[in-house]
């Protein structure tokens, strides 16, 4: 029974967790128990632990006598983390062009190589969410060679920690104009032209991009979409 219940807790979690990804449930939007219950057919109790486990993560909040709601968007942490990402990931690029070998090229191509093949969109406009890991290892990818782990041990938190303005800079943002898949296919050949200037730039606007998006839709003192 306990591993049943445990079971269909992962199942509400896991579509609760993608639903904020794909925008569907919208920052600042509550949470009702009973409402997500009787969606997903089930006790209020395994709605409230998907819950707690996703404000762990810091996609939900929890506030006494209110309950739990979609986490807000805060502007001064989106500008701040695109500084960060701007100065350290562009940093680590470089460092990778100036010590990255025939092998590294080697994975920049094949990660790109799958990226250029999925479908980041899908074709009733919501995101494919297998795009994104594969996303993530092409900047990985990217930044491996720089010979230096605590580097690159701090870009890659940066990235994770902007992992859910990543995701919302389409659904939320209405980013639906961007020619994505052009974005990279000029970083990649910037950086097997071993052309550090113009790769690190097209990398500085290409985080950029994501966050201006998300800029446009927020109200600076809410966090929550002027559309919504």
């Amino acid at each position: 029974m306990a591993a049943k219940k445990a079971t269909r807790g992962a199942v509400v979690y896991a579509r609760i967790r993608e639903d904020i990804f794909q925008g569907t449930l919208l920052p600042a939007q509550r949470l009702r128990l009973v409402e997500l219950a009787e969606r997903f057919s089930v006790s209020q109790s395994v709605v409230r632990e998907a819950l707690t486990r996703l404000s762990e993560q810091g996609l939900v909040v929890a506030t006494p006598q209110q309950g739990f709601s979609v986490v807000t968007v805060s502007l001064q942490d989106v500008d701040e983390l695109t500084e960060a990402r701007v100065e350290v990931e562009t940093m680590v690029l470089r460092r990778s062009l100036e010590r990255g070998d025939l092998k590294w090229e080697a994975d920049v191509v094949a990660a790109h190589h799958h990226l250029a093949g999925m479908t980041a969109v899908l074709p009733d406009g919501t995101m494919n969410s297998e795009w994104f890991p594969v996303h993530e290892h092409f900047h990985q990818t990217l930044l491996r060679a720089c010979g230096n782990a605590r580097l690159l041990g701090v870009a890659l938190s940066l990235r994770d920690a902007f992992t859910l303005y990543r995701r919302w800079s389409h659904p939320v943002g209405h980013d639906t104009g961007r020619d994505i898949t052009g974005e990279h296919a000029a970083i990649a050949e910037a950086v097997l032209r071993r052309d550090a200037d113009l790769a690190a730039d097209l990398l500085a606007r290409h985080i950029e991009r994501t966050s201006q998006a998300l800029r446009t839709v927020f109200a600076e003192d809410t966090g929550v979409p002027t559309t919504a």
